[in-house]
C-alpha cells in the first residue's frame, strides 16, 4: 500500500483540536473555574494553541512512560484544563482512555474498572486514593493531577516535563476501526456496560452534531456534562466549564449559572432535563434574559414540553431548544426542535401518544420491529413495522457502536445485521413513526406493564396523568409475575398535601385514568416523596426500585 493510501485511511479525533489549533491558535478555548469569592467566580483560561500544546506534551509523556498504542487508560478527571488535555493527549498517543461515571457508586464502579482491565489510571488525587484503599486495579501505570502520594507513578508535573525532553507534535495514525476509547453507560436502566468507541464514531459525532444544530466556530459554551464538553475543542467552540458538581445536575445553582452565562457570553447551552429545568423556572421567576444564546440542546431523558417553553421564554426570539434523541451505543438519532413542538404536538403527548422526538439525524437509518427480548441475529429473524404500529427503535448510522466490551451476551441482545452485513443497534426503547415521517418514544422497552389487557409503555401512559396541575411527574410500573403484572401509577406531587388533599388527587388522577382507554386498567395510586432518578442526568426515573418499592407497599 502506497504512503497516500495509508494516510488516507488514518483517523484520529485528536486530529480536530490540531486543525482548530491551526485555525484559532490565540483564541480562548477553555474557561475553567479556581473558585468562588463570596457570589463571584474566579476562572482561568488557555487558548487553543496552549490547549494543543499542553495535549502534545502529554502525549510524548505518556508515550515515554509507556502508555501508548492500544493501552486502556482508566480517566478520572474533574473537568478542567487537565481534564481537556489528556484526553486528547491520550488519543494523539493511540492509547484507549476508558471512561467511567464516578457517581454510578462504589460497588459498580470497582465491577466496571475490573472488567475495562485498564493498564494505567490517570486522576486526581481523591481518585488514586480511593483506588489504593478500594484495591481498584493494582499494579497498573499511575499518573496524578494534584499531590502525589505514595502509591508511586508520575504527577502531570512531571509527565509533561518528561515529554518536552523531545519536540514537535505528536498524532497516531489509528485506523478508523481501531478501538479509541470505552465509555460505560451508567446503567439506569440495567448494568453499566463499556461501550467501544472507535475513531470513526467520534469523527461522525462531531461532523453530525455541528450540521444537525448549525454549530459555527468561534461559539461559547456551557456544557454542564462534562463528556459532551470534549467535542468544543473539535468543533472550534469555546468552552466554559460551570462552577457545579457534574454529577448532581438537579442541584446546580442557577443563579451561579446565569452569572457565568452573562459573564463570556455563551451561545450554547448543553444539560439535562432536571438542570434545564431549574435554570428555566429560576430565569421565569427572576424575569431573566439569556441575551447571547443561541440554542440549548438537552439529553438523557425526554424533556416535557413545559420546561421547553419556559426556556424559550427567556431566550431570544430565534433561538432554539433542541431535544435530541440517543443513547451511549448511538448518538445522536433524532432530533426536535422547541418551534416543532407546537399545541397539537403537545395535546397528543397529553392524550397518550408518546413524546414526540423528531425526524432521523442524517445519514441514520431507523427501523421499527416487534418488541421481544429475545436476541435477533438477523432481519430475517423479524418483521419491520408500518407507520404507526409501536415496537422497538432500531438504527444504524456513522455513530452507531457495534459491540459492547467483554460482555457477548449483552452485544447479542443489543444488535442486529442486516443483510449488508451492516450492524444496527437495537435502543432498548418503544416507538413509532407517524405519517408526516416524525419518530414518538413511548418508554423503555424493559419497563413496560404487560398483562391480559396488552401492554403498556410508561411515557405513554405517565402523559396522561402529569397533565394534573399537582402533579411533578408520574411513574408506571408492573408488579406481579411477568406478563401478568398489576399497572400501578407511583405519584409525585409538586408540594406536600394534607391527607384529605392527597386523597382529592387520588380520585382526580383516576378520573384521568377512566377517560382514556389505554389508562382504564389502573386502580392502584402510590404517592412517593422523591423518585429515584439516575445518577448521570438526574432525569431518568428509576422505575425498577419503585415497582419494587410498590411491591412492599401493596404487599
Amino acid at each position: 500500500m502506497n504512503t497516500d493510501q495509508n494516510r488516507a485511511e488514518t483517523c484520529n479525533i485528536a486530529s480536530a483540536l490540531v486543525s482548530q489549533a491551526q485555525r484559532q491558535g490565540a483564541n480562548t478555548a477553555i474557561y475553567y473555574p479556581l473558585g468562588k469569592h463570596g457570589n463571584r467566580l474566579r476562572y482561568a483560561s488557555a487558548s487553543y494553541s496552549m490547549l494543543n500544546e499542553l495535549s502534545d506534551d502529554y502525549a510524548r509523556g505518556l508515550i515515554e512512560y509507556g502508555i501508548g498504542r492500544g493501552v486502556r487508560t482508566a480517566l478520572m478527571l474533574t473537568p478542567g484544563l487537565d481534564f481537556f488535555a489528556m484526553f486528547f493527549a491520550l488519543f494523539k498517543a493511540g492509547a484507549v482512555p476508558v471512561l467511567i461515571d464516578p457517581g454510578i457508586g462504589i460497588k459498580p464502579l470497582k465491577t466496571c474498572l475490573a472488567e475495562a482491565r485498564p493498564e494505567a489510571f490517570v486522576g486526581v488525587t481523591k481518585a488514586q486514593v480511593a483506588r489504593k484503599v478500594l484495591g481498584w486495579v493494582p499494579g497498573v501505570k499511575l499518573v496524578t493531577s494534584g499531590p502525589k502520594l505514595a502509591w508511586g507513578g508520575l504527577n502531570t508535573k512531571q509527565l509533561r516535563q518528561l515529554g518536552q525532553r523531545s519536540s514537535g507534535p505528536v498524532l497516531a495514525d489509528t485506523r478508523p476501526d481501531e478501538m479509541a476509547a470505552l465509555l460505560f453507560t451508567s446503567g439506569s436502566t440495567g448494568i453499566p456496560k463499556g461501550v467501544v468507541y472507535r475513531h470513526r464514531h467520534f469523527i461522525a459525532q462531531v461532523e453530525m452534531l455541528q450540521s444537525t444544530f448549525h454549530i459555527q466556530a468561534g461559539e461559547v459554551d456551557l456544557p454542564t456534562f462534562p463528556p459532551f464538553a470534549l467535542f468544543d475543542p473539535a468543533m472550534g467552540m469555546t468552552t466554559v466549564v460551570p462552577f457545579m458538581d457534574p454529577t448532581r445536575p438537579a442541584k446546580a445553582d442557577p443563579a451561579l449559572l446565569v452569572q457565568t452565562i452573562r459573564k463570556f457570553g455563551v451561545t450554547n447551552i448543553f444539560g439535562s432535563p432536571a438542570l434545564l429545568n431549574v435554570l428555566g423556572r429560576y430565569t421565569e421567576s427572576e424575569n431573566i434574559n439569556l441575551a447571547s444564546v443561541r440554542r440549548v440542546i438537552s439529553a438523557g431523558a425526554a424533556m416535557p414540553v413545559a420546561t421547553v417553553r419556559r426556556l424559550q421564554k427567556t431566550l431570544p426570539a430565534d433561538a432554539e431548544v433542541y431535544t435530541p434523541y440517543g443513547a451511549t451505543e448511538c448518538l445522536p438519532v433524532a432530533s426536535v426542535s422547541g418551534t416543532e413542538l407546537n399545541d397539537e404536538v403537545e395535546q397528543r403527548t397529553a392524550a397518550g401518544e408518546g413524546t414526540c422526538i423528531g425526524k432521523p439525524v442524517a445519514p441514520n437509518r431507523i427501523r421499527i420491529i416487534p418488541v421481544t427480548d429475545n436476541a435477533l441475529e438477523s432481519f430475517a429473524d423479524t418483521v419491520e413495522l408500518p407507520v404507526g404500529i409501536t415496537g422497538e427503535i432500531v438504527v444504524n448510522g456513522p455513530t452507531s457502536t457495534d459491540s459492547y466490551w467483554q460482555r457477548e451476551e449483552q452485544t447479542r441482545l443489543a444488535k442486529i445485521n442486516d443483510s449488508e452485513g451492516q450492524t444496527w443497534h437495537r435502543m432498548g426503547d418503544a416507538g413509532y413513526f407517524d405519517t408526516q415521517g416524525n419518530l414518538w418514544y413511548c418508554g423503555r422497552k424493559s419497563q413496560r406493564v404487560v398483562n391480559e389487557q396488552g401492554t403498556m409503555f410508561a411515557d405513554q401512559v405517565e402523559a396522561i396523568f402529569n397533565v394534573h396541575p399537582e402533579v411533578a411527574r408520574t411513574a408506571l410500573v408492573g408488579i406481579g409475575d411477568a406478563d401478568l403484572q398489576t399497572p400501578v401509577l407511583c405519584v409525585e406531587l409538586l408540594k406536600n398535601p394534607g391527607k384529605h388533599r392527597r386523597e382529592r388527587i387520588r380520585i382526580d388522577l383516576l378520573q384521568l385514568g377512566a377517560n382514556n382507554l389505554a389508562t382504564t386498567g389502573i386502580s392502584k395510586i402510590l404517592f412517593h416523596k422523591a423518585f429515584p432518578v439516575d445518577i448521570r442526568h438526574n432525569a431518568k426515573i428509576g422505575r425498577e426500585k419503585l415497582a419494587v418499592w410498590a411491591a412492599e407497599k401493596l404487599a
